[in-house]
């Protein structure tokens, strides 16, 4: 189950002082089914980017303003983040990551049916908590996705021998720090200054931190991380894997950047391939920051 969000959409005008370089309004959008938040810029190959913990889509506006002329970007707000609509898993939404996997679905049922994307072709570009969802939910709909770009993520399960850092299995497994994070948004507030290559002006800290403002807002930022299995594979863990038999990837270009902690600089990207998508060079400085 998910709930609106109180807040009504600003004029372009506003938009632009409280949220420097994200699209304007007139690209924003809204799933009907779910209610789901996305922005959707450009025309060309289709391409979904998918953000991380604590994030949400205006993390992604330096690519989204450079690779608009060259494919149909769509940026979503994952349940509960950015704009969307706050998942409530205490009034039936077990999983936050299925429920997140559920709402992927509906996301690309209504651009193929309603918006005129085409049904394959797509190419993934994977930040953090949107690389378990994007990887699963590519392998739960072969031939969909052509290609990934994927950041500073892996795919659960974990491989052998991955543990999360220590902050986040806090985070995991301890309710009082998950309580704690919550009632002071430090996750967040954190990571808007440690989590960047090139200090944020006020205006683009304040932007990122706008939806997690209100406490009411930002339980889903703690639930993401509560969500993360621990341990042997779990049904959750199966999720990436429903088939139950190793994936085959050859056909499915893949370009990794496990540096990119917040990979939204045009600077340190360069053009590669026939859709114009582009991908960090090898020579590129780890962590690019924000634009």
């Amino acid at each position: 189950m998910v709930t609106a969000r109180a807040e009504r959409a600003p004029d372009s005008a506003t938009a632009h002082q409280l949220l420097p370089g994200y699209p304007a309004p007139r690209h924003w959008r809204r799933v009907p089914v779910t209610g789901q938040h996305y922005v959707a810029v450009g025309s060309g190959p289709p391409v979904l980017f998918l953000h991380g913990n604590p994030s949400w889509s205006y993390v992604w506006r330096g690519l989204l303003r450079q690779l608009a002329p060259h494919a149909r970007c769509v940026a979503p707000d994952l349940p509960g983040f950015g704009l969307s609509r706050q998942l409530r898993p205490a009034d039936g939404v077990p999983d936050p990551y299925e429920a997140q996997l559920e709402a992927l679905e509906g996301l690309y049922r209504h651009l193929v049916r309603d918006e005129g994307l085409p049904e394959r072709g797509w190419t993934f570009v994977l930040h953090d908590w949107g690389g378990p969802l994007g990887t699963a939910w590519a392998l739960r709909n072969p031939g969909v996705v052509a290609r990934m770009a994927v950041c500073n993520t892996v795919a659960f399960p974990f491989p052998d021998g991955f543990r999360l850092p220590f902050y986040l299995r806090c985070l995991r497994d301890h309710r009082p720090v998950a309580e704690l994070v919550h009632a002071t948004n430090a996750f967040a507030r954190i990571a808007v200054r440690a989590g960047v290559r090139r200090p944020l002006l006020p205006a683009e800290r304040r932007a990122f931190l706008r939806p997690t403002a209100r406490r009411a807002e930002r339980r889903a930022v703690a639930d993401a991380v509560r969500a993360i299995p621990a341990g042997p594979p779990t049904p959750r863990g199966g999720c990436s894997n429903p088939q139950g038999r190793e994936p085959d990837w050859r056909t499915c270009p893949c370009l990794s950047d496990g540096a990119c902690a917040i990979p939204s600089s045009p600077r340190t990207w360069r053009r590669s391939g026939r859709a114009g998508i582009r991908t960090p060079p090898s020579t590129a400085s780890p962590t690019p920051g924000t634009s």
